[in-house]
This record gives C-alpha cells, sequence and structure tokens, in this order.
C-alpha cells in the first residue's frame, strides 16, 4: 500500500512539473555602435621603432637641436613610440657620413649644403623640414662706421671665411657694387678681427657672434641679405632618400614630435635654455644659449607653420648658388626636399 502510494506522488509532481510554463529565455540587447563611445575593437598601438638624431655640431641652442631635446626631454618621443637616441658630429662631416650610410635617420643640415652636396657629389640627403626660413649668416659692421646701405661699403674691407660666399658675392650685386670695388680679406673665425678694426665688414652667424661682441662693448649692424632680396634658407632636418622610403611613418612621428618640442621651446623658452643646458654642459654661457634659441625663433616662422618648405624657396635658393657658382653640377631642386613626410606630421600633431 506504501508502495502504491509513493508511485502515485512521483507521477503527481512529474504531472505538475509537466504542465508548468517553462522559464522564459532573455533576449539580448541590441547595441547601438553609432552611441557607443568606446570603440568596439582597439586600434593597434604603434610598434617602437629606435632611431638615432645626429646633430650637426656641438650641443647648443640651434633650433632643430632644441626641437630633439625638447622633444626627448619633455616625452615627446616617447609618446610616439619612439627611442631616439641624440647624438652630435664631431665634425668634418660625419653626420653626412653616417646618414648616407643608415647608421643615422636623420641629422641638420644648412639648404645650401643640401643644393651643394646634392650636385656635386651625388649626396642623397633630402630636407624632411626646413626650420631656418632665412639664412643663418649675417653680415656686421660696426655701428660707428655710419654706414646706411652695402652701397658704402665700396673701398672698405670686407670680410669672408674660406671663399667669397653666394650671399657676399649677392649683396654686393644687388648694391651696385663689383668684387673689384672692395678689398677682400680671408678673415678667419674669431670676429674681434671687426672689433680691432682689422676688416670693416665681418661675416657673422646671426645667432650668437653679435651676442659675443656686444660683450667685449661693441654694438653692430648687421646686415643680412634676405634683406637685399637674395634667397637664403637656413637649417633643416633632413634624411636619406632610403629612410624616407621605408619608413615614412616613423620620419612622421619623429618629425610631429620634434616640432612639438620647438613649439614648446616657443611658448617656454627659459624652461628649453634649461634643456639645452643638460646637454650643452655647465660651462655653456647660459644667457648665449637663450640669444641663440630666441634668434632663431625669429627667422623659423612660416605663414604655414614650422618646417614648412616649398619649391619656389628651393628653386630661388638653387639659382642664386648656381649664379654665382657655388656649385657645379645640374641638380633636380625638387628631389632635394620632400613635403609629404611635413603634411603627414601635422595630420599627427
Amino acid at each position: 500500500m506504501r508502495t502504491v502510494f509513493f508511485v502515485l506522488c512521483i507521477l503527481g509532481f512529474l504531472g505538475l512539473a509537466a504542465c508548468s510554463s517553462p522559464a522564459p529565455i532573455e533576449q539580448p540587447v541590441p547595441v547601438d555602435v553609432s552611441t557607443t563611445s568606446a570603440p568596439l575593437v582597439e586600434e593597434a598601438e604603434e610598434p617602437l621603432f629606435a632611431m638615432i638624431f645626429m646633430a650637426g655640431y656641438k650641443p647648443q641652442a640651434n633650433l632643430p637641436f632644441v626641437g630633439a631635446y625638447v622633444a626627448k626631454e619633455k616625452g615627446f618621443f616617447a609618446d610616439r613610440n619612439l627611442d631616439v637616441t641624440i647624438q652630435h658630429s664631431p665634425g668634418k662631416g660625419e653626420h653626412l657620413q653616417l646618414l648616407v650610410a643608415g647608421k643615422v635617420q636623420v641629422t641638420t643640415m644648412d639648404a645650401a649644403n643640401v643644393i651643394q652636396r646634392r650636385a656635386d657629389a651625388q649626396v642623397p640627403a633630402v630636407s624632411i623640414a626646413l626650420i631656418g626660413q632665412k639664412g643663418q649668416q649675417a653680415f656686421a659692421s660696426l655701428k660707428t662706421a655710419g654706414f646706411n646701405t652695402p652701397a658704402d661699403w665700396k673701398g672698405k674691407n670686407i670680410g669672408y671665411k674660406g671663399v667669397p660666399t653666394t650671399d657676399l658675392l649677392a649683396i654686393l650685386d644687388s648694391n651696385g657694387l663689383k668684387q673689384q670695388d672692395v678689398n677682400l680679406v680671408n678673415v678667419g673665425f674669431d670676429p674681434r678681427v671687426l672689433t680691432e678694426g682689422q676688416v670693416d665688414v665681418y661675416p657673422v652667424y646671426k645667432s650668437n657672434e653679435p651676442f659675443m661682441m656686444k660683450g667685449w662693448g661693441a654694438e653692430v649692424q648687421l646686415w643680412d641679405a634676405a634683406d637685399h632680396l637674395v634667397p637664403t634658407l637656413g637649417l633643416v632636418y633632413a634624411s636619406s632618400e632610403q629612410m624616407i622610403s621605408d619608413h615614412p611613418a616613423e620620419l612622421a612621428r619623429f618629425l610631429a614630435a620634434v616640432l612639438d618640442g620647438i613649439a614648446y621651446a616657443e611658448e617656454n623658452p627659459d624652461e628649453a635654455t634649461d634643456i639645452v643646458m643638460k646637454y650643452a654642459g655647465p660651462e655653456t654661457d647660459r644667457d648665449l644659449m637663450k640669444y641663440m634659441l630666441e634668434t632663431e625663433l625669429l627667422d623659423a616662422k612660416s605663414a604655414n607653420g614650422f618646417g614648412w618648405q616649398s619649391i619656389d624657396q628651393w628653386q630661388a635658393l638653387a639659382d642664386s648658388l648656381k649664379k654665382y657658382s657655388a656649385y657645379e653640377n645640374q641638380i633636380d631642386v625638387s628631389k632635394a626636399f620632400n613635403t609629404s613626410i611635413w603634411e603627414e606630421a601635422m595630420k599627427i600633431k
């Protein structure tokens, strides 16, 4: 009897279970991807890229050097997954040799030197950003000399370093003077030949030598070739044709970082000068470094920002250099510079 009762209970339980409704299945909630704030798939991070930037001279506040120093110290390189080693050329063109050999990925050069090296030595160096929109050099005379224009140089002792430069010859030409109208003197690299009266006009680097002469008590007048309608350009960031072909994206990341470094230096000149001093060393004159930075900033800004360059600028410079026999062979000026790296850098800045 107990067995029958137990079986009936089991059958009753199963009957109740069979008659009850099944539990509802939850439906997935649709996702509106157009309003989703976070990306469904994360973008791949740029791979870390190691490279060497070799400044073309000793540590100092040349603006392309400053851009790299600030980018390194403020983390602009790291932000773009770049591991950049900063080195300095010991001289004798080693930075250019290493660039061509692929041991250095970016260096600095004077724009005129890019043209001359490409024309006469077929060196595959290419400007990826023009930092000096005007040339680095000018000609100084003592204010006490009373020159109103370079036409007043007639009959005077005019200094040059090594050979008379295109800038000097073009200034004379644009002011109605021939070489025989002045006494050209090979002066070497000591500006005291001007302050001591050995010459009446002396070629200077605008960013440092006027500061030095002022420290000696000499007030000077500067004569800039660009002010006499002579095409001049200054320092560039240069890379090789091979590097531009193989690593354009990495060069654009580098350029974005150093241009940010220059912009930061413009806004924070004292901090940028302190950063320069970390590289230049305590024996370096800090006031001179700040003067150099501020002077080069004056010549660096184009209507399109730092680093911009155009075929008109480069062709005018090449034509002027050719006119005064600064190079011998023909050159395709369009291959001396590259704008695509700069344009890409502007997109990722």
